[in-house]
């Protein structure tokens, strides 16, 4: 998949030190990409955007 041209955003929980992060990118069309900032040219995993939806509904019930 040709993700060269996916707008890539950090997570609004990855800290300022460059740490643990995530970036994720919605504008691919019917699908929803996910890669580790620390390693942009990385694999990235991607997602349906149901699927997606439905992991983030469940991480964010999560205390």
């Amino acid at each position: 998949m040709d993700l060269s041209n996916a707008r890539w955003r950090k997570s609004t929980r990855s800290g300022a030190s460059g740490g643990n992060c995530v970036e994720v990118a919605s504008n691919v069309p019917g699908t929803v990409a996910v890669r580790d900032s620390k390693d942009v040219t990385g694999p990235a995993l991607t997602f349906a955007p149901a699927a997606w939806a439905a992991f983030v509904a469940q991480v964010a019930e999560r205390p």
